[in-house]
C-alpha cells in the first residue's frame, strides 16, 4: 500500500502542473477523488481514482455576496458560520456553484438594527464593501415590524417630514400599515435604536422587526436562517 500524499500532490504528479496550479484546481471545486469533489488540497489520498472535471480552470475563485435571513438574537459571527452548504436556499442552488471557499473571509456589511432579523449581508467582494460602505448615507433600507398601539394616518404622514423625539431628530422615515399589526417602513441610515424610536413617536410598542431590503437588494423568498448569492444583475 502507497503512502498517503496530499492532494495538490497527486494533482502535480497527474497533470505536471504547478502546485500553485494544483489548488486552483482543488479550491475551486474540479477535481474528485473516487467521483467525490474534494476542495482541500491537504486532503490525503492514497490509491483512490484523481481526476479532474470537464471544464476546470485553475483560477482564483471569484469574491461571492452572500444574503442571509438572519434569526433574531444571532449575532453575526454565529450568523457568518451558520451559512453552509446545507443551509443554502434550495430555490436558489442553481444560481452559483457553492464551494467551501466561499464562506471564508467573509466581511458584514450594513448590520441590522439591534433585536432585529431577515436581511444581512456578508461580502467578500472589496467593490460591493466599498460600494455599501460609501453610499450608506443614501442607501433606504426597509422594514416590516411589528408593533401594538394605534396610531393615526396623520402620525405616519409626519414621519416623511420628520419628527424629533427628546429633543433629537430623527431620520425621515415612509411608513404605512401592512396589515393590523404590521408596519412597513423604508428610510436611510438608520442608527442603532432608531427604528424603535420612530415607532415610539407614533405611540407604537415595537415586537420585532424584520428588515427585507438594503438599496435596491430584497431579500426575496428566503427561509429563516438560509442564504443565497447575490444574483449578477442585483446592484445596492
Amino acid at each position: 500500500m502507497s503512502e498517503p500524499v496530499r492532494l495538490s500532490k497527486r494533482l502535480v504528479e497527474q497533470l505536471d502542473c504547478s502546485r500553485r496550479e494544483a489548488e486552483l484546481y482543488i479550491e475551486g471545486g474540479w477535481v474528485t477523488v473516487d467521483g467525490v469533489v474534494i476542495e482541500q488540497p491537504q486532503f490525503k489520498v492514497e490509491n483512490q481514482r484523481v481526476e479532474l472535471l470537464p471544464g476546470a480552470k485553475a483560477q482564483a475563485l471569484e469574491p461571492v455576496t452572500l444574503l442571509l435571513n438572519q434569526p433574531r438574537g444571532q449575532d453575526i459571527e454565529a450568523a457568518r458560520t451558520s451559512m453552509t452548504l446545507d443551509s443554502l436556499s434550495e430555490a436558489h442552488r442553481n444560481q452559483v456553484r457553492p464551494l467551501h471557499g466561499h464562506f471564508a473571509r467573509l466581511t458584514c456589511v450594513a448590520p441590522l438594527q439591534s433585536g432585529a432579523s431577515g436581511l444581512q449581508v456578508f461580502t467578500q467582494d472589496w467593490k460591493v464593501s466599498r460600494k455599501i460602505e460609501t453610499d450608506l448615507r443614501r442607501l433606504e433600507q426597509e422594514y416590516i415590524i411589528e408593533v401594538r398601539g394605534e396610531t393615526t394616518p396623520v402620525a405616519l404622514e409626519r414621519l416623511a417630514r420628520g419628527v424629533t423625539r427628546d429633543g433629537r431628530e430623527l431620520p425621515k422615515a415612509k411608513a404605512s400599515w401592512q396589515n393590523e399589526t404590521h408596519l412597513r417602513m423604508a428610510l436611510k441610515n438608520p442608527q442603532p435604536g432608531q427604528v424603535a424610536e420612530l415607532c415610539a413617536a407614533l405611540r407604537l410598542e415595537v415586537l420585532g422587526m424584520r428588515r427585507i431590503r438594503l438599496g435596491g437588494v430584497s431579500m426575496g423568498k428566503l427561509t429563516l436562517g438560509q442564504w443565497r448569492y447575490l444574483d449578477g444583475s442585483e446592484r445596492f
